[in-house]
């Protein structure tokens, strides 16, 4: 029974945690809106994904048949299916976050109004790349996502351990092409550049996109404790035995992978251990076997 209970500092470390993942969800769903109404319909760009397919059934209603399609319903309707396969495969708080996140950015994009930035299209399709881009990486330090494309993104990286991002970019492109002929090539590649620099800036933010190779040269009578810093954050390591070169000291290599934002933690404990410790880290640019990845829910 002892178990069940929920302690007072569970309590307020789920509160903590609550407070902060809605209010990045908040945070992104306002700068989203801004970023749509004063970059992209400005600029007169499609953001790619299904809010990109909104957009342009938004373009192609207003052209043809001289009908103004309001954003939100498109924008819910199309994330409704990859919401539910998210459910299914990651989990139910990140879907509910990750819904909650929907509907707070479709309607404010509805009401917010443009703030009238700047004129020059290059610089639109940069500067907004770089505010959607961060807008998004906010849902994922909620542990949630901008829905849609999103959802499938995420999954893959999980279930696959695949470089998710990289291509919903390419599904991307082939949408803006088709655009492009329906509406002119000038707006199709600038939407391109605009592609491009959000999915960089979200593959640099990314919480949980990143991997380090750690080797660690340290003593022997250190190796364990080292060891268990790197346990704790549940990865595990390599130990080989190794002499110095230098003095012909017994030591210890110790090689682990983790994730970006756990290297510089696991650093400065490790020098706690062994403060004589030499550390090189590098970067890794795929993983290919069982890696932990931190539950999103």
């Amino acid at each position: 029974m002892l178990s069940n209970v929920v302690r007072p500092n569970d309590k307020k470390s789920l509160l903590k945690e609550t407070i902060i993942r809605l209010t990045c969800i908040f945070a992104y769903a306002i700068i989203v809106a801004l970023t749509l109404k004063s970059f992209v319909h400005a600029g007169d760009l499609f953001p790619g994904g299904f809010t990109g397919l909104a957009r342009l059934i938004q373009r192609i209603g207003l052209k043809y048949f001289d009908v103004q399609i309001p954003f939100a319903p498109l924008n819910v309707l199309f994330s409704a299916v990859p919401a539910a396969v998210s459910f299914k495969l990651i989990g139910k708080k990140f879907t509910l976050y990750s819904c909650l996140a929907i509907v707070l950015s479709s309607v404010f994009t509805d009401i917010v109004p443009a703030i009238p930035i700047t004129e020059d299209m290059l610089l639109i399709a940069v500067f907004g790349g770089m505010l959607y881009g961060f807008a998004c990486s906010l849902c994922l330090v909620a542990r949630a996502s901008a829905g849609g494309t999103d959802f499938i993104s995420i999954a893959l990286s999980e279930r696959k351990n695949v470089d998710a991002w990289s291509y919903m970019l390419y599904a991307n492109v082939v949408m803006l092409l088709f655009a492009g002929a329906m509406f002119g090539w000038d707006k199709a590649l600038y939407s391109i550049i605009f592609q491009f620099t959000y999915i960089q800036v979200i593959k640099i933010l990314d919480p949980d996109g990143g991997r380090e190779t750690l080797l660690i040269v340290t003593g022997r009578e250190s190796a364990g404790g080292v060891c268990v810093q790197i346990q704790d954050t549940n990865h595990t390591a390599t130990l080989v035995e190794g002499v110095g070169l230098y003095n012909g000291t017994p030591c210890v290599l110790i090689y682990s992978v983790v994730e970006r934002n756990q290297v510089r933690m696991l650093t400065r404990k490790i020098h706690q251990y062994d403060p004589k410790a030499f550390v090189n880290v590098l970067h890794t640019e795929r993983v290919v076997g069982h890696f932990y990845r931190r539950p999103r829910d």
